[in-house]
């Protein structure tokens, strides 16, 4: 049995090269082989396997998994059972019992992370397992044959919900601009394994000064260096330019152990331009960043809230029915319904709402088109439901929402204009009649990017950043995406009649820069998905901080029929 159970080692979940570290989730199961699906390949892999337990239809298992849990990807895993009858670990030798398919979102995404499902396949009736961990579950059983239950729940790790809280300033930093001094701001990037760099913070921009003094920020020691204190941390310096065209000053790397000693000699650094210093002799640096202040805390992470079932997911679904878009029925046209594969819009829609859709409980969603005529008089619509139906324009799933987006383009002229603010204002209205925390919703915006109302638009998410909700835009075609750009708050914080946003709540990506370049749509979903979603637990948990809601209290662990007790998880 020894040289089975060896087997049994923890790996490292990686379902996309180069994903930036979530919080880990630590998972139970009983009987079980579980594997982990790559997305560009969607080839299933082997994680682990648990002890065995002998002469038991009701297993209750102490080994556990430790997974990086993305709340931005779609993280397939698969548990296939089986019923032991010899020490060889090769699994033909063994009776396979029955699996189940899910995803870790949806475990994470259930009441108290806890998730119950029954078996697909088996060839030993009424076996109940135990898991532990978090993910979406899809049966393959046959029709009227009982296989019994697995139970799956998740726990977040204790050294998941560090923040570290600094501030920064610079001094004697290159002037870039013509007129004027700089406008510099820093990007913090973690490295990965593989030796590249993540993106895992951007400061605001300073204004005409060589000598900024940053705002203080904080960021969870997770994204800064995935628990390992002495991996390196890069930082870069740059002339903020209104075209994007930003301005390298120059990079110097550092670790978190470093940063954790606080102000101090330690804590100045260089700031070097390696081209620049290549060329130049008697070139010694292009300034310094200093550490002004550094303390670290232990916070209420996004996990605590949905398990202590504080948290529900309202998402809302806004489609653009632009002229712009071209006529549906030709294929250059963005809304082109080829049988073959689907369009962008199709695309966007199906990469974000497959994962969000977990954290939703009814999985019913309102989607909404806008920019069209409508019949039977023409009238134009900004927040006309795509089903049809005034009065209900919920749809079941995100398959429903597709249907009812192909229905509505064979009874609507696309028109225009592209106006976003009546899309925001919609939301917010919902928004602001629940601000206790037990809802947060989700904008989803897909268009074509050429936006008519811009002044209004900053308007209605300036006054929206003080509700709980957040709002994705996702531009498809080769449009200009400038006003879009303007709108996502990453470099500055948007403002309107003067009034700054009070948090950044909008994450705009055009699809383009997604799509793989071999034509895998699935990798070019799962590119975009984990873009767009990757802040929306961060802008979750700003609101909740802001309004001083803490999570409610964890359910008591469970306990399976016919157990004193469970192990812990």
């Amino acid at each position: 049995m020894d040289k089975l159970e060896d087997m049994a080692s923890v790996y490292e979940f990686d379902p996309i090269t180069g994903n930036i570290p979530a919080t880990k989730v630590e998972i139970t199961v009983s009987l079980c082989v579980l594997y982990t699906q790559g997305v560009e390949t969607k080839q299933w892999r082997e994680f682990g396997r648990t002890e065995v337990i002998d002469n038991t239809l009701n297993p209750d298992f102490v080994r556990k998994y430790i997974l990086n849990y993305f709340f931005e990807e779609k993280q397939n895993l698969r548990f296939d059972l089986y019923d032991v009858d010899s020490k060889s670990p090769d699994l033909s030798k063994h009776d396979f019992l029955g699996q189940v398919f899910c995803t870790l979102g949806e475990i994470v995404g259930s009441p108290a992370s806890r998730l119950e499902k029954p078996l697909g396949y088996c060839t030993w009736p009424n076996l109940t397992t135990e898991l532990s961990l978090s993910l979406s579950v899809f049966n393959r059983g046959i029709a009227g044959k009982k296989c019994g239950t697995i139970i799956l729940s998740a726990e977040e790790l204790g050294n998941c919900r560090d923040s570290a809280t600094m501030q920064f300033c610079a001094n004697k930093l290159d002037k870039k601009d013509f007129f004027g001094k700089s406008d510099p701001f820093m990007v913090f990037y973690r490295s990965n394994e593989d030796g590249t760099f993540t993106i895992c913070h951007k400061t605001e921009v300073v204004k005409n000064t060589l000598n900024p003094v940053w705002q203080s920020f904080t960021i969870p020691v997770r994204a800064l260096c995935n628990g390992d204190f002495d991996r390196t941390i890069k930082v870069e310096v740059y002339d903020w330019d209104r075209d994007g065209s930003h301005d390298f000053i120059g990079e110097f790397t550092t670790s978190y152990r470093e940063l954790a000693r606080g102000q101090s000699q330690f804590n100045v650094y260089e700031v070097v331009n390696i081209k620049k210093k290549m060329k130049k002799k008697k070139y010694v640096n292009s300034g310094t960043v200093t550490l002004l202040s550094f303390s670290v805390e232990s916070e209420c992470t996004f996990l605590d809230y949905i398990k202590g079932g504080t948290l529900s997911y309202q998402v809302v679904i806004h489609l653009a029915f632009t002229p712009s878009l071209g006529n549906p029925s030709q294929s250059t046209s963005l809304h082109y319904m080829n049988p073959y594969q689907m369009n962008a819009y199709a695309m966007a829609l199906k990469a974000v709402g497959e994962i969000i859709q977990d954290y939703d409980s009814d999985k019913m969603f309102p989607a909404l088109g806008f920019g069209a005529k409508l019949p039977p008089d023409g009238r134009v619509s900004h927040e006309f439901p795509l089903n049809g139906n005034m009065e209900n324009p919920y749809c079941n799933g995100i398959e429903g929402i597709l249907e009812a987006y192909h229905q509505s383009l064979k009874t609507v002229q696309l028109y225009g204009p592209t106006n976003f603010a009546p899309v925001v204002n919609h939301v917010a209205r919902y928004a602001a009649a629940v601000q206790d925390g037990s809802q947060y919703f989700v904008l989803l915006i897909i268009t074509d990017g050429v936006i008519s109302d811009m002044a209004q638009t900053k308007e209605a998410i300036v006054n929206g950043a003080k509700l709980p909700m957040s709002i994705i835009i996702v531009g498809v075609g080769q449009a200009e995406f400038d006003a879009m750009v303007e709108l996502d708050g990453d470099d500055i914080r948007i403002s309107s009649r003067g009034k700054l946003a009070e948090r950044d709540i909008v994450q705009f990506v055009p699809f383009r820069d997604y799509m793989d370049r071999t034509g895998n749509h699935v990798l070019s979903m799962a590119r975009l998905a984990k873009d767009v979603l990757a802040e929306i637990p961060d802008q979750f948990i700003s609101y909740m901080k802001s309004r001083g809601i803490k999570p409610n209290p964890s359910p008591p662990p469970y306990t399976p029929p016919g157990h004193t007790h469970h192990t812990q998880i």
